[in-house]
């Protein structure tokens, strides 16, 4: 059963290649959704998939790409929404 998760991350998690790296993550997961970055410096990211895959997406998510310094994870679960792809905004 597919679930969805919104995820914010903090830390220096900017001009990195966190969404770029957190996208081919989600690929190799089968997860659908998005990475962005918000106007703060954080990072928000819809993880939607089943729930084994969005669990080793969140434990990605918590270090991020090696460049990244995550200070903190935070995420809950939201309504199912359909996306066909993970993208990038």
């Amino acid at each position: 059963m597919n679930v969805c998760y919104k995820v914010h991350i903090s830390g220096k998690v900017q001009g990195v290649y966190f969404r770029s790296s957190a996208q081919q993550q989600a690929i190799d997961y089968s997860i659908s959704g998005y990475a962005r970055n918000l106007s703060n410096g954080d990072v928000e990211v819809l993880l939607c998939g089943e729930q084994s895959n969005i669990d080793n997406m969140l434990a990605w998510l918590a270090h991020g790409p090696e460049q990244a310094e995550v200070d903190s994870i935070d995420y809950e679960q939201v309504a199912r929404q359909e996306h066909h792809f993970f993208s990038i905004g």
